[in-house]
């Protein structure tokens, strides 16, 4: 079974970077994806001149490589496993190898090839292999020795279509078809062996294979072709020494017809997922509606279609599979699309297989969308019988049979049901004895939906909300907002900051709307009903009251033992004018209670591609508060040698940081305009320019002591000496 299960950005509108972005907009400007250096991490090459790497997690780009003007990548850009440098290839026959720290790649290596390049391909245990537009195969490393070499002819008047390079028994075998004249070909070769044989395709009327895919198992390699006739075919190449000189014929099998319910998919690529499974891009053609652009994965030995996703926006008919996720373009943006394949076998597909090991319930996911029986406790064959009897009993019958039935032997259902009536003392009694269970990963499933049903009861009875009862199990079991998804909700709705701080504290899944939704009523609510609300002090007790004496100077005593005094020109920023302290100096600008509640705000996880359009809706006057709280901590963190606060669950400078950038993103033009917000922003930019300049002489002052460091490993140091070193 297969199924898709979430997408985002990588990359927005327009090329990823650099200079020379004026080429290629719009739709196809890939020129082709490749894995990174390491997990996580991808190279994507524009048509031109761009060349990126993307850390998939963050969605932001670790470094932007660009040719000079005039001249155009020709063909991926490929990371080399072994030496972790990367490969390029531009105006078809001129090498490049460069590695991170490189900038200017006018000044990397640079070697002059004697014949068209048509691609690279890493391997991770022999290093990049070179395919020449001639059908020529090199390694990298005989390439290397001698760039100007003779370069043969494997092909005559033929045009490679597509190639894929693979390891077999420790050797690179590459693989690449080739038409003419209508007719397609089949090359395999191993470089290292130098051995080349050609197979011809068995040809088919009305039909002509449009993309290719492979794979190699057992020294056989399954080449998969989707053709024009909505059928994706199989041929099945061997690798073993074949003596034959004379050409051969190598025959196709329809493995997967790509029709489901009169609906017929118009394939433009695809790729292979498993043994079971394939993905294909295509347009989905049904009589009498329009056409409409599709992701789907088919499984080809049940011949069906798993699972599908509608892609309105359009896409370059090209996609690229790594790490069980699809890169694909969908209208301007660089679209990652996460997707799992499980077991494929009849039993999976009606529900009965039966795993070995009972797995871990994961903490994120929408129970939901699981039916009670799914959830129910595990039982002997003849308990279960009974317990789908008991189901079908009428409330009145259930309620007064709650004090006999034991609750290790009722479904998430009966629980809920029992809880939506009960009262608040039978309520407590019953979760003491559901939770002094041993841990279970049903047991776990059952308290997230009777979390659940106790946030449904208070929405429909106002005068009931358990709020120590669901302190208490936030507390104590690792829960999170795909298991009660309705707990912050009420939780905003009754204004329980302590239970919404508890929840943004240990959730791990909360959407960017709730997370939203918490930061606009931690700064609209008044500090008088903060005064006497319960919160969390721990991240803000250790910090929060340390105020300086002296105006204008302020020393610390910092982890080397000395006093730091930062001047006036380093930190010539006030701290803007509080409201709530009157004291000399530096103060943070919110109370206690409301600082605590927006550092769970600043620890909480989020996307800043969803969130930002959430926070460009907060008032302008709360966005500033926040603001000025956040160079507050930004102050307070670079006080100390380590840039961390004191104190428990603290902010870190990182996450101070990132949320500054967030809300000046969202809120410039505000910032801009409102005359409060322009004493601020003129501190911010004075203490971060002085901070770039300190860490810019702390960076020279490192140069100089790694240059002292490697004279004196140059040194003779068998004589005693006593050197004074002066750093002015």
């Amino acid at each position: 079974m297969a199924a898709l299960c979430g997408s985002f950005t990588l990359r927005g509108p327009g090329p990823g970077g650099g200079p020379g972005q004026g080429q290629g907009q719009g739709q196809g400007q890939e020129l082709g994806l490749e894995p990174g250096p390491g997990p996580d991490l991808v190279l994507l090459t524009e048509r031109g001149r761009n060349a990126t790497l993307f850390k998939i997690s963050d969605q932001k780009p670790l470094g932007c490589w660009s040719v000079k003007h005039g001249q155009v990548l020709t063909c991926p850009v490929v990371c080399n496993w072994e030496t972790h440098e990367y490969v390029a290839v531009h105006d078809d026959r001129v090498l490049r190898i460069w590695k991170n720290e490189d900038i200017n790649l006018d000044k990397a290596f640079k070697a002059t090839l004697s014949a068209d390049v048509h691609r690279v391909h890493s391997l991770p245990q022999a290093g990049p292999v070179v395919l020449f537009r001639a059908g020529a195969v090199r390694t990298l490393d005989v390439l290397l020795e001698a760039p100007q070499q003779e370069i043969e002819s494997v092909i005559s008047d033929e045009a490679i279509r597509w190639s894929a390079a693979f390891m077999e028994s420790q050797q690179p075998v590459v693989i690449f078809t080739t038409e003419k004249d209508g007719a397609f070909f089949v090359y395999v070769q191993k470089p290292k062996q130098e051995s080349v044989h050609k197979y011809r395709l068995e040809p088919q009327e009305l039909s002509k294979p449009l993309s290719f895919t492979a794979c190699l198992k057992n020294q056989t390699v399954t080449l998969l072709c989707l053709c024009s006739n909505d059928c994706v075919y199989k041929v099945l190449i061997p690798l073993q020494e074949d003596t034959e000189e004379e050409e051969q014929t190598l025959p196709r099998s329809l493995l997967l017809n790509l029709s489901v319910s009169g609906s017929v998919l118009k394939g433009t690529s695809l790729v292979v997922l498993d043994k079971d499974h394939v993905a294909v891009l295509g347009t989905l053609s049904a009589p009498g509606k329009d056409p409409k652009e599709c992701l789907t994965i088919w499984n080809t030995k049940f011949q069906t279609l798993q699972t599908s996703k509608e892609l309105p926006l359009g896409t370059s008919g090209q996609f690229w599979c790594y790490e069980e996720k699809f890169f694909l373009t969908h209208g301007k943006v660089l679209t990652v699309i996460m997707y799992k394949c499980e077991t494929s076998s009849l039993a999976a597909a009606v529900g009965k297989l039966k795993d070995r090991q009972t797995p871990a319930v994961s903490s994120c996911v929408n129970w939901n969308t699981l039916e009670d029986e799914e959830l129910r406790v595990s039982l002997q064959s003849q308990e279960s019988a009974a317990l789908k009897a008991e189901s079908r009993m009428s409330l009145r019958s259930r309620r007064s049979s709650v004090a006999e039935v034991q609750p290790e032997s009722l479904s998430v259902g009966q629980h809920s049901l029992n809880l939506q009536e009960a009262p608040t003392t039978v309520l407590e009694s019953e979760l003491r004895k559901l939770m002094a269970k041993a841990q279970t990963p049903d047991l776990q499933a059952t308290i997230g939906s009777l979390v659940s049903a106790l946030a449904n009861r208070s929405k429909s009875n106002p005068r009931f909300y358990p709020k120590d009862v669901l302190l208490q199990l936030v507390e104590t079991r690792d829960l999170s907002y795909s298991l009660c998804p309705d707990l912050m909700p009420l939780a905003l709705e009754k204004k329980d900051l302590y239970l919404l701080q508890l929840c943004l504290q240990r959730f791990p899944d909360i959407p960017e709307e709730t997370t939203y939704a918490c930061l606009e009523a931690f700064l609209s609510i008044s500090e008088a009903h903060l005064r006497s609300t319960e919160v969390d002090l721990d991240s803000v007790i250790c910090y929060i009251d340390v105020q300086l004496k002296n105006k204008g100077v302020k020393t610390e005593v910092v982890e080397n033992g000395f006093g730091a005094e930062l001047n006036q020109d380093m930190c010539d920023a006030e701290m803007p004018k509080q409201t709530h302290s009157k004291s000399d100096g530096e103060s943070c600008p919110v109370g206690p209670q409301r600082a605590a509640l927006l550092n769970a705000i600043l620890h909480s996880a989020y996307s800043e591609t969803f969130l930002l359009p959430h926070l460009k809706n907060l008032p302008a006057q709360q966005a500033i508060l926040f603001l000025r709280y956040l160079y507050y901590l930004y102050v307070k963190c670079s006080e100390k040698v380590n840039t961390t606060l004191p104190g428990v669950r603290s902010p870190t400078i990182t996450q101070v940081m990132d949320w500054m950038c967030l809300l000046l993103d969202a809120h410039f033009t505000v910032m801009v305009i409102l005359p409060e917000a322009k004493e601020l922003l003129s501190n911010l930019h004075k203490f971060v320019r002085a901070q770039v300049r300190f860490y810019s002489e702390l960076n020279k002052i490192e140069g100089s002591l790694r240059e002292l460091q490697r004279l004196n490993h140059l040194r003779d140091s068998q004589s005693y000496s006593i050197e004074v070193l002066e750093i002015i």
